[in-house]
């Protein structure tokens, strides 16, 4: 081999892996800006937490009220934060994916602005069989089932045409897409989906988190 081939072939071997650096710098990139969107996306400051804040470990629930699962799984949350004292907190983030249910998310907040969330959340999962028909919300039934709270009606009415909460509605359903929620409840541990759905892979993922963290 000649000088000149042996240029050639060196030259050659060095573009190729410069070819191949670049691709995975790139890949590197667009994995590190996937993964921020998903951080990103995780949480909202005014969302409703349940448990201590300066627990490090947090479960981030994406739920609709008009969902029977997410009805069921509900006492689980207090379950986690009585199991793991200090150690464990609930955020709730909305998707409202049934018809009708993102005015009853709107409801929701309203309450939560006079801190009546949980309440609100608990009348409704209680209530659930006499305002959802055929998986469809009835969002004038959940109203009137919600009068029964200890609630300024009419700061309640005027907070619900507020376009800030429509805005927190829009953005809890603008992250579950980029987290792609499909479905609720939706759970994410400390940033982690649930490798499989259900309580048992939901328990063993907090106290995998639980154990991490501590």
């Amino acid at each position: 081999m000649n000088r000149k081939t042996l240029f050639l072939s060196v030259a050659g071997a060095l573009l190729l892996s410069f070819v191949a650096a670049v691709a995975l710098y790139q890949q590197y990139k667009a994995g590190s800006a996937a993964d921020s969107r998903h951080q990103a996306a995780l949480h909202r400051e005014s969302a409703p937490i349940k448990g201590p804040l300066d627990a490090k470990v947090t479960v981030v629930e994406f739920l609709d009220p008009a969902c029977g699962t997410c009805r069921d799984f509900y006492p689980l949350a207090a379950q986690w934060i009585e199991q793991y004292p200090g150690k464990v907190r609930v955020m709730v983030r909305y998707a409202p994916l049934h018809s009708g249910s993102d005015q009853v998310v709107k409801m929701l907040e309203a309450a939560r602005l006079q801190g009546q969330f949980w309440q609100a959340l608990e009348k409704l999962f209680e209530t659930q069989n006499r305002w959802v028909v055929d998986h469809v919300a009835q969002p004038m039934r959940a109203r009137a089932i919600l009068g029964s709270l200890e609630l300024d009606q009419k700061k309640f009415s005027e907070d619900l045409n507020r376009p800030e909460i429509a805005e927190v509605v829009q953005q809890d359903l603008r992250d579950g897409q980029t987290l792609k929620v499909r479905a609720t409840p939706e759970f994410f541990v400390n940033g982690r989906p649930l490798p499989s759905f259900g309580q048992e892979p939901l328990n063993r993922l907090i106290q995998e988190a639980v154990e991490e963290a501590y």
